[in-house]
This record gives C-alpha cells, sequence and structure tokens, in this order.
C-alpha cells in the first residue's frame, strides 16, 4: 500500500512566496485526483482484508456435528413408492 506522499509525488512542484523560500505546491485538480485514487486502494485493500479475515474465520471454526433428530417423529416419504403407483393407477 502506497504512503500518501507517493499518490501526490508526480504533481508536486515548488513555488516562491514573495520574500520567502520554495515551498512544495499541489494543484487543486491534482490533489483532487490523488485522493481518489487514495479512496479507489483503499476500496481495494478493504475488501481484500475483509474476504482474508471471512476465510480465517471459517477456518478456524470447528467442524459442528449434524445434532440427531430429538423425539421420535416418524420419517413418511413424499411420494408413494413406484409399485404403490402403479396399482392405483
Amino acid at each position: 500500500m502506497k504512503n500518501p506522499a507517493e499518490y501526490l509525488e508526480n504533481h508536486v512542484f515548488e513555488a516562491r512566496r514573495p520574500r520567502k523560500e520554495l515551498q512544495p505546491v499541489v494543484a487543486y485538480t491534482d490533489a483532487v485526483q490523488a485522493i481518489e485514487q487514495a479512496l479507489a486502494d483503499a476500496e481495494k485493500y478493504k475488501y481484500l482484508l475483509m474476504r482474508a479475515l471471512r476465510r480465517h474465520a471459517d477456518d478456524m471454526r470447528p467442524a459442528q456435528p449434524v445434532p440427531a433428530p430429538v423425539g421420535t417423529t416418524p420419517v413418511l416419504p413424499l411420494y408413494p413408492a413406484f409399485e404403490e403407483r402403479e396399482q392405483v393407477a
């Protein structure tokens, strides 16, 4: 990830204020462009970080066994057996 100064390094020029030494200056449009680029990079890194955190959480979660059914509810077939359908038809 870039540090903040790297987004502006190509856009900085030096200007002299009256009776003062040279000072670094950035044009407004260049500053806005650098901020937009930094925000886009931050969004990309945020996505990558969240994806890595989800993967890590999935890896750390212990495998949970399927709980045994409670009670003695009979399991009935949803459709009649093949032989029964032939007899009905």
